[in-house]
């Protein structure tokens, strides 16, 4: 069964939204384990500040019902299909790793080339996975969190409790 590394980010009433999709990734996958909670500025775009994790898990889903699943997390929040793709945004879910899978076709392309070059990415999976080899890049995601340059894309921690739908974004 893959494992599969996917990240959540949201810049419009972001505490709520992350909430409400962790809530939902906790109820559709029981072994789903989430990184510390972390502000940054938003990328691409001038907009609010986002809130990011990512959440890891394993699934007997093939990565066609994954995208599916994931879809319809994104809906619950708010998100139209149609979205920008760098505009503010209720709910944005990634898959960034499944298992070792390699793969480039329309609408997904794994591993996500993003995730080496995006701080609110690769530096929550450090935090889930960093003895994990990186499928393409053949080193771990913690050697890639050590080199990246943080100083560039400065990430916040900010406290989270899933369990009672908030969290605090000041940084902690």
């Amino acid at each position: 069964m893959p494992q599969v590394f996917v990240a959540a980010g949201s810049n419009v009433a972001p505490c709520e939204h992350m909430a409400l999709a962790t809530g939902e990734l906790a109820r559709a996958f029981a072994d789903v384990r989430f990184s510390p909670w972390y502000q940054n500025r938003a990328a691409g775009f001038d907009g609010s500040d986002f809130i990011n994790l990512v959440a890891g898990f394993s699934t007997e889903l093939a990565l066609d019902e994954l995208l599916v699943v994931l879809r319809g997390i994104e809906w619950l929040c708010g998100r139209p299909r149609e979205a920008p793709r760098w505009a503010p945004r209720t709910m944005d879910l990634d898959v960034l790793l499944y298992g070792d899978l390699i793969c480039q076709r329309p609408g997904i392309t794994l591993p996500r080339p993003d995730l080496l070059v995006r701080a609110y990415m690769l530096g929550p999976l450090a935090d889930l996975a960093p003895d994990l080899v990186h499928p393409s890049a053949g080193v771990t995601i913690g050697q890639l969190w050590r080199r990246f340059d943080k100083a560039a894309h400065p990430l916040e921690r900010v406290a989270a409790d899933t369990t009672s739908r908030g969290c605090d974004p000041r940084p902690l």
